[in-house]
């Protein structure tokens, strides 16, 4: 054999090995890109408010921000210009019909999109509720947000079927903000914040009751009175409101929950002398291992599931 002639199966042997190391490498990039999804991302519906033009937004539509501050393990979305739902449906053997839309906190300038939105959706889940998280405008786009929420139960009102919910039975949930957000929904659904735009429009946005966890800015009357946009009458939803003494916005349940009895509209309050502001439901707070409990016990009375 000739020196040139042991080469060859030399040379093909290394061009086999590196073409395996490419590939192993690719391989390997593949999966670390997989396993770096969110998991709700992999698997949730995602449901575009608005199809064309947002009302009111001068902004072109692009993906959420996300923000450099974690602190806390917080994950914050900002610069919202194209508002969504993300849909997390429960197994089908607990699943009871029942829909809820989630608002995430932030102070209308962020959204804990994770704390106070993906990781209660998942909660609602394990009772059986089929939850929507819903990406309203942000930052300082009361008027917008508004008009996404009111947006967002047309919708699931009027797509109810396809997940298999009751029309009836859709309610709205909130923190801090979007705790304001939802109690501005629960007594303006009668405002048309916004023009129709196809036949989603056509039905109700009142919800069939709302849940208020701390929520904030409902005080801003005289003498820290109910804020004077929000019009409460026997009309107004059934409410769940859960705040604490220490939390410097407890005075938002507080007159909410006032207005709501002087309007004769069933309401639940509950304040605990501690726990804070922005607690979620993640373990380590009283409050927030406390509401849980409380909430799914008034929703089984509320929904006449008891």
């Amino acid at each position: 054999m000739t020196v040139a002639q042991g080469l060859v199966p030399r040379v093909a042997c290394m061009q086999i090995m590196k073409r395996n190391s490419i590939t192993m490498r690719l391989i390997a990039l593949v999966f670390l890109l997989v396993i770096s999804i969110p998991l709700h991302s992999q698997t949730r519906e995602t449901i575009v408010l608005w199809p064309d033009k947002v009302p009111g937004e001068s902004e072109v539509k692009h993906a959420a921000v996300q923000t450099e501050n974690t602190s806390g393990k917080v994950v914050r979305l900002t610069d919202v210009t194209n508002p969504l739902l993300e849909v997390f449906e429960p197994e089908d053997g607990v699943k009871n019909g029942e829909g809820i839309i989630v608002c995430p906190g932030g102070g209308y300038n962020i959204l804990a999109i994770d704390k106070e939105g993906y990781e209660v959706a998942e909660w609602l889940n394990e009772l059986g509720f089929t939850a929507f998280v819903l990406q309203y405008r942000v930052p300082d786009k009361q008027a917008g947000a508004l008009n996404d929420v009111q947006r967002a139960i047309r919708i699931v009102r009027a797509r109810a079927d396809e997940w298999n919910l009751d029309a009836k039975k859709i309610g709205v949930m909130g923190f801090s903000a979007g705790g304001s957000l939802s109690a501005r929904v629960s007594t303006l659904y009668d405002f048309e914040s916004y023009a129709p735009i196809d036949n989603n429009d056509v039905v109700s946005c009142r919800p069939d009751y709302s849940i208020l966890i701390y929520p904030a800015y409902l005080d801003k009357g005289e003498n820290r009175s109910l804020t004077p946009e929000l019009k409460v009458d026997e009309k107004t939803p059934p409410k769940f409101i859960f705040g604490t003494a220490d939390d410097p916005y407890a005075n938002s349940a507080l007159v909410m929950a006032g207005a709501l009895r002087d309007a004769k509209v069933p309401v639940e309050l509950h304040l605990l002398p501690a726990g804070g502001h922005g607690y979620g439901l993640r373990p380590g707070n009283i409050a927030a291992e406390t509401w849980p409990v409380l909430l799914e016990k008034w929703l089984k009375r509320c929904m006449g599931n008891e």
